[in-house]
């Protein structure tokens, strides 16, 4: 880690620091993710586990899969299952992910590219680590995001997006102290790649040790800050923040995060992934894979998906789909 990255950080686009009578966003809370195991046993951190769902709208859950090393024969991912209406964000930051769905979707996804799945109306999908790489093992570390989508798009088709680690908007800032990785959104006009229905921004954040960076921010936008791996802090009070914990910030028009100046061997740097959206303030109805607004709608997800209308597994192997990696 990181999977994007640029020799001479210096020739990128700038993000201006912004003026220090700006208010800057404080942390309202800082809390530390639970580990957990999804799918077929792989291990993750529950970035929102114990956050007041208010705080967190758009976004509904976040899991940061990995980091792991696989020795060979251990590499899982999770088997065929539905989602229906809201959006999943997969973004593989080390490692190789298939995707397959029943609305002709999929790809493999690895090294700093991003799946976005708009479930929409319902679908089934399966992530998989290719057959080579359970053979083979090695390492494995991604996010899996969920945005929630207003009612008036929760019956939307299913949409897929590929986004390539190439087309991943870069910018850094003014002394290069940290690189920003532009994912979805747009921060100081440099703009990320993936389409949202609901208005957002998404950016992964190398901080070198001592730097610090200030980032504008929409003050329509809810702020979160999660750190992947390494220490340092949060806002202008120097709040400490480490590996595993989530920053929910309150209003203002900057994010302020800083890196310590000693970070451990294996992570020489403090990564960070920026988060925020505009709240949609609907009621909200969660069970399971399906996220709608009223429990009589999750209720008939459950039975559409029981009839077979999200979808019917195919036959025909992924691999022999979308061909295998070598």
């Amino acid at each position: 880690m990181p999977a994007v990255t640029v020799a001479d950080w210096t020739v990128l686009p700038r993000v201006i620091t912004a003026p220090t009578q700006l208010e800057d966003r404080a942390p309202i809370s800082v809390t530390t993710a639970p580990r957990g195991f999804e799918g077929e046993g792989f291990p993750v951190h529950r970035a929102f586990a114990g956050v007041d769902p208010t705080l967190l709208d758009p976004f509904i859950h976040m899991d940061q899969m990995g980091e792991v090393e696989y020795a060979p024969g251990e590499p899982k991912g999770t088997p065929w299952h539905p989602h229906r209406g809201f959006e999943t964000v997969t973004y593989m930051i080390d490692g190789v992910m298939d995707h397959q769905d029943t609305h002709g979707g999929g790809g493999s996804i690895t090294d700093g590219d991003t799946q976005w799945m708009t479930a929409g109306s319902g679908l089934l999908h399966i992530e998989t680590p290719p057959e080579w790489l359970v053979v083979k093992g090695g390492l494995f570390h991604g996010l899996q995001l969920w945005v929630n989508l207003p009612k008036a798009d929760k019956w939307l088709p299913p949409h897929y997006q590929d986004i390539s680690r190439d087309d991943v908007g870069l910018a850094s800032t003014p002394d290069a102290g940290a690189l920003l990785r532009v994912i979805a959104g747009e921060v100081d006009s440099v703009k990320g790649p993936g389409s949202t229905h609901t208005p957002m921004t998404m950016v992964h954040a190398t901080v070198l040790p001592g730097a610090e960076m200030t980032v504008p921010w929409r003050t329509d936008f809810n702020a979160l800050v999660y750190v992947l791996s390494g220490s340092g802090y949060v806002g202008r009070d120097r709040r400490p923040i480490s590996s595993g914990q989530l920053a929910v910030l309150g209003h203002g028009e900057t994010i302020t995060v800083g890196a310590n100046q000693q970070q451990d061997s294996r992570h020489p740097a403090l990564e960070v992934v920026l988060l925020g959206g505009l709240p949609i303030r609907e009621p909200m109805a969660f069970a399971g894979p399906f996220v709608m607004n009223t429990k009589a709608e999750v209720l008939q997800a459950f039975e559409d998906f029981q009839k077979g209308k999200l979808g019917t597994i195919p036959t025909v192997p992924h691999a022999d789909v979308h061909g295998e990696i070598l």
